[in-house]
């Protein structure tokens, strides 16, 4: 009866263990899934950053909005020192922005792909994305705080 010896299967699968090992590495599919969360956080920041500048535009350089019967409010989470305190845009404890852009300048509002979340209703979501303004310009910037693989996300108009 012909056959393999166990040494001959064991440097086959050696061979084979070897080369797996080095297409895992070459692939990293962790760092793959970072990269596409910060695509997807890129996304979110400049979508939001673009439906805040064309809700400017309408309001003809000021940005009214009035989240929840609130006041209008010219510059959202408007801080006078520096350097500017960033707030997060959520329903709760947050600067609750969805129902002043949703429907009418995004279908939807952008969340963070690991860490935030949106139901499809303003009234429970956590976009985990931060906004500040300047007192002193009014320039808006939106960041992503989470961003992986030491990456800054951010946008200041």
């Amino acid at each position: 009866m012909k056959g393999f010896t166990l040494i001959e299967l064991l440097v086959v699968i050696g061979i084979i263990v070897i080369l797996m090992t080095a297409a895992l590495v070459a692939i990293n599919p962790f760092k793959q899934f970072a990269m596409a969360n910060n695509a997807n956080r890129w996304s979110g920041v400049t979508t939001t950053m673009n439906a805040i500048s064309q809700a400017m535009v309408d309001g003809k350089g000021a940005f009214k909005c009035t989240p929840t019967g609130a006041a209008v409010t010219d510059c959202p989470a408007k801080e006078d020192t520096v350097p500017l305190t960033a707030t997060k845009m959520a329903n709760t404890g947050g600067y609750n922005i969805c129902s002043c852009l949703v429907d009418e300048y995004v279908a939807t509002m952008p969340y963070d792909p690991q860490n935030g979340s949106y139901s499809g209703s303003c009234t429970t979501y956590n976009s985990d994305y931060e906004i500040s303004c300047s007192a002193a310009n009014g320039r808006i910037t939106i960041k992503a705080p989470d961003a992986q693989l030491g990456e800054t996300i951010t946008i200041t108009r």
